[in-house]
């Protein structure tokens, strides 16, 4: 048997199950990155979505970003 620990006087209880319970109720909230394509299936089905334009540094080419770093630096 599991006995429920009491709190000390004036502490509340952890929020993580609550905060994880409130994640699965109700609507999805989705937000999405990089391929709208995704977002837009998404809205046609009545889901919130939020759309963020993003795409990979360098188009992708990772000697072209490895240069490009160096700038920043």
């Amino acid at each position: 048997m599991s006995k429920t620990a009491e709190l000390p006087p004036g502490q509340l209880p952890p929020q993580g199950s609550a905060d994880l319970a409130s994640l699965i109720q109700g609507s999805p909230r989705v937000v999405n990155v990089g391929l709208s394509g995704f977002a837009e299936a998404l809205a046609a089905q009545g889901i919130a979505v939020i759309q963020v334009e993003w795409s990979p540094p360098a188009r992708g080419d990772a000697d072209l970003a490895m240069l490009l770093s160096k700038l920043s630096d």
